[in-house]
């Protein structure tokens, strides 16, 4: 059998988690927080502050573009024994902060909960080996910790990801856990048929606003959770900045040695801007109803660089662009097509730049709807 080698292997990893990606600059921030730290926190809310939205006397990188004060009271929260409640439109980076968040403060992002329609109360709490259960009756040994159980034994933080998407009564079995920072096993006998927090223990929820009615959270929940609206980013220039950025992480993860041109990023971003209806569109007559997200725009930018690459050895072109415009920002409604139609034939033309020609050259490629 052939066997990868470690180093091979930590290589090839698509994503690894963010105390890995940034393990160095955890070091130097650790090594030079002189502040207090919070209970079971790896560092102080000035260092995790730091952290996230970069500090270039210790080339640390900004990671998260945003207002300062929302990651101040993120961090003050997660230090108190409220949860931690991020909600806002797709693709404004509400994971991402929380795996950051995560990482500073406990070392570890990986206690996370992906909800979902299918997610259950065992994936987040607990379940048993039956194989052992059935050898041995219910025991520690037989216990299989779910993320929440690690988050409360370990003091770490705990990422519920779309917790909306979860039913009501999974989300529920939150309510015992927020409040008495307990969790009840009845399985077990004696002192094991409970567990209690250690310090650093606290939860970051995410729910994207367009999905929070689908299972609306009890007022009982709320009340256990800080909430934090993250928006879009407002200014043009650092969103271009970021996406230049995270496609350039992207594309060098995928062997793409060629970055797309300046004038082909500056057409991209512009683009979503106005049809997400940003602060810098003319008018709002071509949004759509799905939101051309940021992190959708990254997606984009990283895949023309590589069907550019991979498919014609050069750089992204316009032509490009269109081609994956409507994938990433026609999803839903039939009518998003025909918006999209309309501002490559209206709105991109005659604007300045060949980038701009180009991309008005290119709207036949756009598929029929």
């Amino acid at each position: 059998m052939h066997r990868v080698s470690s180093a091979a292997s930590n290589h090839a990893l698509q994503r690894p988690p963010a105390e890995e990606r940034f393990a160095g600059e955890l070091a130097r921030l650790a090594g030079a927080d002189e502040g207090p730290r919070p209970p079971g926190w790896r560092l102080s809310l000035g260092a995790v502050r730091r952290f996230v939205l970069g500090d270039p006397a210790l080339e640390v990188s900004a990671k998260f573009v945003g207002p300062p004060s929302l990651v101040e009271r993120a961090m003050v929260t997660l230090a108190t024994q409220r949860g931690l409640m991020l909600v806002g439109e797709p693709g404004t980076a509400k994971s991402l902060l929380s795996e950051l968040l995560a990482a500073a403060v406990s070392g570890s992002s990986t206690a996370t909960i992906q909800g979902g329609a299918a997610t259950t109360e065992d994936q987040i709490k607990y379940s048993f080996n039956y194989a052992l259960l059935v050898a041995e009756g219910p025991s520690l040994r037989s216990l299989v910790p779910a993320p929440m159980y690690v988050g409360m034994r370990d003091g770490l933080v705990v990422r519920f990801e779309e917790i909306t998407r979860c039913p009501l009564e999974v989300q529920d079995s939150l309510l015992g856990i927020l409040s008495d920072r307990a969790m009840a096993i009845p399985e077990l006998p004696g002192a094991d048929g409970m567990l209690f927090a250690r310090e650093g223990f606290n939860v970051i929820a995410t729910a994207n606003s367009r999905d929070r009615g689908v299972n609306e959270m009890s007022a009982a929940l709320k009340r256990r959770f800080n909430f934090e609206t993250v928006f879009p980013i407002a200014d043009a220039g650092a969103e271009r900045a970021l996406v230049a950025r995270e496609a350039a992480a992207l594309l060098e993860r995928s062997g793409v040695p060629l970055r797309p041109p300046d004038d082909v990023l500056d057409v991209l971003v512009t683009t979503f801007r106005e049809l997400r209806g940003g602060a810098d569109a003319a008018d709002t007559a071509d949004a759509l109803s799905s939101v051309p997200s940021t992190a959708e725009c990254v997606a984009v930018a990283h895949a023309i660089g590589v069907r550019a690459y991979y498919a014609r050895g050069e750089a992204p072109t316009p032509a490009d662009v269109v081609e994956h415009l409507a994938g990433a920002a026609a999803k839903d409604d039939p009518e998003d097509l025909r918006r999209l139609r309309r501002y490559l034939e209206q709105r991109a033309k005659g604007r300045a730049g060949a980038a701009w020609r180009a991309l008005h050259a290119a709207r036949h490629l756009l598929p029929d709807g």
